[in-house]
């Protein structure tokens, strides 16, 4: 019988000390391996992927699902093969959790054995593996002593892009490369008959709800990220929101947006307005950095951020997450796409890392994609200004012909810290960034 040690839950970061166990992938008596996930927590923040730093067999668990686990205290005692200490598996991986393989040196190396052969990869490399579920025993190293290489597994992963059918669609992460353009574009969706149209021209849209019937009170603990919400939006309460609300006419970026949809389609890509939502607010703040700015607890200093992360309010099963778009200053317009499709995909799935929901700098909220046309958006601390958007209608408005026609509008609404923001900032900010929008070739002119 070997030694038996306890695996305890580490610092995963951003001050959480308590999660909650969403979900064990071991149970007694599992045979597991380092970089084996051991169970998946929940703090008020992120869902959090736990994986092992030992050999060994689960000899027990601490706690049940949905129990709260402190930072610092076991999660599971793992018996060690005969003949291995503790120490020796510490000599080889130096991380806990996939966390902290995200922050670890770069430039450090860790090996597995698989099959008999050590695998030489360093944390970053090793991340970039598991995000794709790439098994690293799979690839072939180019590096010094046959050590994996970040090219290495692009490489295998665009190998696998050109091989037909050996994935499910939406699972490798990656751009795949354009269609040609002899390619046959997708069928177009069969149009309903004008009989049809009408019949159903005056029947409201009722979206599908389940309806909780609900027989006597019940009481529910805040936990997971409604307990964020909850601590976030207290701390909103002390900031001075100011409000500006403006028009937009879309009507030449939903032409452009038209034009772009089939290729982003034919790579892989779900394109909606939303990037150019983004990379517009970016290109202006270039000229108004305040409104890209945190404001310290004391309301002392003022951080001008160089990075524009860029968040948008997303509506979950487990509730509002607003992941962000990080360094959208420089990424492209069809860049920012493709890491909106990989937020949405995480969020939906409840996979968020604690990387992808920390770290924005400006917030917009899309409430239009449910409906309405103003709101009153809530600033997340310690930003200062968050922008929602509303739905996209058909409306008449006079050209400069002074004829009636027709046009696609949209209405923002933003918040500001008039601690920090003054009216006519935010009005310049809000003017620049309608007119990238309603003219999208203008913002060519910026682009960098």
């Amino acid at each position: 019988m070997g030694e038996i040690v306890s695996f305890k839950l580490s610092d995963i970061g951003e001050g959480i000390r308590e999660v909650n166990i969403k979900e064990w992938f071991v149970s007694v008596g599992d045979t597991v391996a380092q970089f084996d996930s051991i169970c998946e927590v929940q703090s008020d923040k992120a869902s959090v992927t736990i994986t092992s730093r030992y050999d060994g067999v689960i000899s027990k668990l601490y706690y049940e699902v949905d129990d709260v686990a402190l930072v610092g205290n076991a999660l599971v005692d793992i018996e060690m093969e005969d003949g291995v200490s503790p120490s020796m598996e510490e000599g080889q991986i130096d991380v806990q959790s996939d966390i902290q393989v995200a922050s670890a040196d770069h430039t450090s190396s860790i090996m597995q054995t698989v099959k008999g052969h050590q695998i030489l990869a360093t944390p970053a490399v090793r991340r970039v593996a598991m995000e794709n579920k790439v098994k690293l025993s799979e690839v072939h190293g180019t590096g010094k002593d046959g050590r994996i290489l970040k090219d290495d597994i692009l490489r295998y992963l665009d190998e696998q892009l050109r091989t037909p059918d050996v994935s499910a669609p939406g699972e490798i992460k990656l751009r795949s490369p354009p269609v040609a353009a002899s390619a046959s574009p997708p069928a177009a969706k069969p149009k309903p008959s004008p009989a049809k149209v009408q019949a159903h021209a005056n029947v409201p849209y009722v979206p599908r709800l389940a309806s909780v019937n609900l027989e006597e009170d019940r009481t529910e603990p805040i936990k997971g990220m409604r307990k964020a919400m909850t601590k976030t939006m207290t701390k909103a309460l002390t900031i001075p929101h100011f409000g500006y609300c403006d028009e937009i006419d879309l009507t030449q970026l939903m032409e452009t947006r038209n034009h772009l949809k089939l290729a982003a389609e034919q790579r892989g890509v779900k394109f909606s307005y939303m990037p150019f939502f983004l990379k517009a607010a970016s290109l202006a703040l270039h000229y108004f950095p305040t409104i890209n700015s945190s404001l310290d607890d004391a309301a002392e200093n003022l951080t001008l951020k160089a990075s524009h992360n860029i968040g948008f309010a997303m509506d979950t099963p487990q509730g509002l997450i607003v992941p962000n778009v990080k360094n959208v200053q420089a990424l492209s317009v069809f860049e920012v796409a493709v890491e909106i499709n990989r937020l949405i995909d995480l969020g939906n799935q409840g996979k968020l890392g604690t990387n992808d929901i920390t770290g924005g700098t400006f917030t917009l909220s899309n409430i239009g994609t449910i409906g309405g046309t103003y709101a009153k958006p809530v600033i997340f601390p310690p930003e200062v200004c968050i922008g929602a958007i509303g739905k996209i209608q058909k409306l008449p408005r006079f050209n400069e012909k002074n004829e009636v026609v027709p046009k696609y509008l949209m209405n923002i609404s933003w918040s500001a810290d008039h601690r920090v923001i003054d009216g006519a900032t935010l009005a310049r900010f809000s003017e620049l960034w309608r007119a990238y929008l309603e003219n999208p070739s203008s913002m060519i002119m910026d682009l960098k």
